[in-house]
């Protein structure tokens, strides 16, 4: 399984897509530039998108930087031997605090991140979800964007369930319809995602300018 590391990786993508699927070549002609949309990975990759589960922009980017001030390098022992207070202290939920904790401890047993590289999609996915808190849409969101895996559609977005809906003149889709959409696109579906993603961002531009 390759991985999405360049500009000329998403080309290459996108050349498939159009070819698999005739329909992408509206959405692509429409999106315009589709890039890459790499972030670094590991345990402080993957504790950074479990900060922005369920919350805005900006209450995530201020958690995530006292929890980074509370424990530098976000060392994965600091992690799994904190107190609850200690990292409550932060702003962290409950919620976000088990997850966190049970990732440091899924990694000090054998969790191997950047081998899910590796697995196919569907086998990268079930490892990440096996830990506790990690939900499908962190999954994906990690398994894309920082592992850069090739054949991974976090059709649990829904900016991205919306871009597709409208692109294909649906009302709406579910997470199970537009997953079902995206098989076609194996084994490029996460240059598919990026697609549409830079689609709704083209949409939502020329929805805002004035008449």
């Amino acid at each position: 399984m390759r991985t999405i590391e360049t500009e000329a990786d998403i080309a290459e993508g996108l050349a498939y897509l159009v070819k698999r699927d005739r329909r992408l070549k509206t959405v692509l002609a429409f999106a315009g530039a589709v890039p890459l949309r790499r972030r670094p990975g590991g345990f402080e990759g993957l504790a950074r998108i479990i900060m922005g589960q369920q919350v805005s922009v900006a209450s995530a980017e201020a958690i995530w930087g006292r929890l980074i001030a509370a424990f530098p390098g976000m060392q994965v022992e600091a992690i799994r031997n904190a107190s609850d207070n200690a990292l409550r202290a932060p702003g962290l939920s409950l919620a976000k605090i088990n997850a966190l904790r049970a990732v440091a401890i899924a990694l000090s047993e054998g969790l191997d991140l950047a081998g899910l590289a590796d697995l196919p999609a569907e086998e990268a996915h079930r490892r990440l979800t096996s830990v506790k808190g990690i939900g499908p849409w962190t999954a994906d969101v990690y398994l894309l964007f920082c592992v850069g895996h090739q054949d991974i559609f976090p059709a649990g977005d829904l900016a991205l369930r919306n871009a597709v809906a409208d692109a294909f003149g649906f009302a709406a889709l579910t997470i199970e319809e537009t997953a079902a959409l995206a098989v076609k696109w194996s084994p490029w579906r996460g240059v598919a995602a990026w697609l549409f993603w830079a689609y709704y961002r083209t949409q939502r531009q020329r929805t805002a300018m004035p008449v």
